[in-house]
């Protein structure tokens, strides 16, 4: 590719750095694999991150897992079709709050 850049262009010096940050990657697993994470992450697309660790038929189900302890700050649930999200209230404890997943909202209009 750099055959079609004359040497000094702005074109050449990118390629260049993409070169070397492709043999710095190369020489160590560690950090290949620490690439390949980061960009698995900056191409799924946001609806695709979107992870829920648990699904329930009812929110009764749901807030039973929730007393039970096994429940964890932040963790994304699907109870009874719809999305919610474990919040920790600290002293007064874990509760449920309603936060739609990605197929509940409307599809995206380009321009708005």
């Amino acid at each position: 590719m750099s055959r079609h850049h004359a040497e000094g262009t702005p074109e050449d010096e990118a390629l260049r750095i993409c070169a070397a940050a492709l043999l710095f990657v190369r020489d160590d697993l560690k950090k290949l694999e620490e690439f390949r994470e980061f960009f698995r992450k900056i191409t799924t697309p946001a609806s695709e991150g979107v992870k829920v660790a648990h699904t329930f038929g009812s929110r009764e189900e749901a807030e039973t897992w929730l007393a039970s302890g096994a429940a964890k700050d932040g963790q994304l649930l699907r109870v009874a079709g719809q999305g919610f999200t474990v919040i920790d209230r600290g002293p007064k404890g874990l509760k449920l709050v309603r936060i739609p997943l990605p197929e509940e909202l409307p599809p995206h209009k380009p321009g708005k």
